[in-house]
């Protein structure tokens, strides 16, 4: 196992999703003591809004409030904000607003302006709000991102040339390889900057990309985040 990615084994999504919403919690909490402001950045996808669903649960049972937490993307598609395909969506009808997460916490990536232009306004939108370091990469407190069958983070694809991995923009426009390829992702670099970063790998047939991007060689843009950065947590309910 990779030594930089501890890994936590699920039996299920469900499970999964119940013991990454406690951390998130917990993380949120310990973070509040010495910050003002929290930054966490979300991803989309099927085991993101199980993720959601149990931390709405969870926040009220433990009355904690999101109050404090401004809340970014590690992706987003290029659609409109009431779209079925939109991360924002997701997450406005699952976690903002069961919770009331107050509408000038939420900075959603406008997916409905021209891409390139988008990325730029996201980019400035998290400098504004997140701590910026020596490169000048914001430091989000936590990214949460799943991970596909192809190894695949945020909408950081394989495929890519060094020189575009390399770039170290904030938020890039990409093309996927999967629908809908228009899309806009945070780069390399501002995944490598942030505090916690958070993989919930979950899914058939993705068993194989996995071990992967564990193995010291491995080529998958999940591979390359683990050697960038000192630690990054896994939760998984694939067997490896």
């Amino acid at each position: 196992m990779n030594p930089t990615a501890p890994l936590k084994l699920l039996p299920d999504h469900l499970a999964l999703a119940c013991s990454v919403a406690a951390s998130a919690l917990e993380q949120i909490e310990t973070a509040r003591a010495t910050d003002a402001r929290v930054c966490v950045a979300l991803s989309g996808g099927r085991i993101a809004k199980d993720f959601f669903s149990a931390v709405v649960r969870q926040a009220r049972e433990r009355g904690q409030s999101l109050a404090q937490v401004h809340f970014f993307w590690a992706d987003e598609r290029c659609v409109p904000p009431d779209h079925a395909e939109s991360n924002y969506r997701s997450a406005a009808e699952l976690i903002f607003t069961p919770l009331g997460v107050p509408v000038q916490n939420v900075h959603r990536i406008r997916g409905e302006d021209e891409p390139e232009h988008a990325a730029r306004e996201a980019e400035d939108e998290l400098c504004r709000f997140a701590p910026v370091n020596a490169a000048g990469q914001p430091v989000l407190d936590l990214i949460l991102i799943g991970m596909g069958e192809d190894g695949h983070v945020a909408s950081l694809f394989p495929g890519e040339a060094e020189d575009v991995m390399a770039l170290p923009v904030v938020y890039r426009a990409v093309t996927a390889s999967k629908p809908p390829p228009r899309r806009i992702t945070l780069g390399y670099a501002a995944i490598a900057a942030a505090r916690e970063v958070w993989v919930l790998a979950s899914g058939a047939g993705k068993e194989a990309a996995l071990r992967e991007s564990l193995s010291p060689g491995g080529a998958t843009p999940l591979a390359r985040v683990l050697r960038a950065r000192e630690r990054t947590r896994i939760f998984t309910d694939l067997a490896l």
